[in-house]
């Protein structure tokens, strides 16, 4: 009980540090034998084509295990069939905790809730499940993100007040809150979305094929909001095609890698870095907690049904006059990789 404790005020202490959340407290009712076993978690992401999904995977891993527990990973592909027989699985295999980035959290409502009858305590991670009474959400804030993507075009200049919106799929709960934030700067500054599609399961062609698609369209807007990075990829490519890279504003979330090389290059307005280590730690530390009996206080979301425990950290805007501090300072992306196709503009 006092290793059980000890590690709770850790943990607040801890979120307090990295997250800026200080009213998320722990208790803790744990046994000693549940701690000497080691807990048993299961992890289901929605797929790996969003780069920054290894990252997540890797720390929350190694975070777990330094704590002695069982880890189990699965990979759904984006199929949402394969990710309910994979939290199934979990349920057969008696998990303490599953923890899960929801392909489509409407489908997945009947396997959570039958995970939870058995006693098993579930993790929302980065996107919420509505109306399953999750025992955790944690994520960053979202509709800051659309906000600082907004921003980020906005300061930028839009000299015709257009933009086009590529998002993420609508079963993502996250896309709308990133849309409602990216609307409220739009409609304080006036500006206009004159068109937006979804892309279904992230995929960047559809993205890509969009501008190919609707050349009109593209040569009537200033900017382009892509809802992430991957999109925003295909999107610049398809955009230097028609000799119109860095000439229309493109922003895009998660700063990856070719990302980042795309803002020293001059083809991306900017990305909003999430520091997923703090993420997928803080996961991790609370899955720990839950399994062994402990609960969540603190902040509460509601899922559409019942207030839930929330964990928010916050995301960082980045561009080109911070992209050293922030991304290349702490370790996130390598100086020689970031300026890897323009070594004459990296920082002594």
């Amino acid at each position: 009980m006092k290793r059980v404790g000890y590690r709770a005020v850790l943990l607040a202490l801890w979120l307090l540090f990295v997250s800026g959340c200080g009213n998320v407290p722990v208790q803790n009712s744990g046994n000693a034998e549940q701690e000497e076993e080691g807990a048993k978690i299961g992890i289901c992401f929605d797929s790996f084509v969003i780069e920054r999904w290894q990252r997540d995977r890797d720390v929350f891993v190694s975070t777990a295990k330094e704590h002695g527990a069982q880890v189990n990973v699965q990979n759904a592909n984006g199929d949402i069939g394969e990710q309910i027989r994979q939290i199934k699985y979990f349920i057969e295999k008696k998990m303490d905790v599953i923890v899960i980035v929801s392909i489509d959290g409407e489908k997945l409502l009947d396997v959570v809730r039958e995970a939870k009858a058995k006693g098993i305590k579930i993790i929302c991670y980065d996107r919420i499940i509505r109306n399953a009474d999750a025992d955790l959400y944690i994520s960053f804030d979202n509709e800051e993100v659309g906000r600082m993507m907004a921003q980020g075009l906005v300061d930028n200049g839009l000299p015709d007040n257009r933009v086009i919106m590529l998002q993420g799929p609508v079963t993502d709960d996250n896309v709308r809150l990133v849309r409602e934030g990216f609307m409220k700067v739009m409609d304080r500054y006036h500006v206009k979305v004159i068109d937006s599609i979804n892309a279904d399961g992230w995929r960047p062609e559809i993205a890509g094929n969009y501008i190919y698609e609707n050349p009109e369209t593209v040569e009537e807007v200033s900017g382009i909001m892509c809802g992430n990075d991957s999109l925003a990829g295909q999107v610049v490519h398809a955009l230097a095609e028609k000799r119109l890279a860095g000439k229309i504003a493109v922003v895009g979330q998660d700063a990856e890698l070719e990302a980042c090389q795309r803002i020293v290059e001059g083809t991306q307005v900017m990305t909003v870095y999430k520091p997923v280590e703090k993420l997928a730690q803080a996961a991790a530390e609370y899955a720990i907690l839950l399994a062994e009996g402990g609960t969540v206080e603190g902040d509460t979301i509601n899922d559409g049904t019942y207030d839930i425990p929330y964990v928010v950290l916050q995301p960082v805007s980045v561009d080109k006059d911070n992209i050293n501090e922030v991304i290349i300072n702490s370790g996130f992306h390598l100086k020689e990789d970031v300026y890897l196709n323009v070594p004459s503009k990296m920082p002594e």
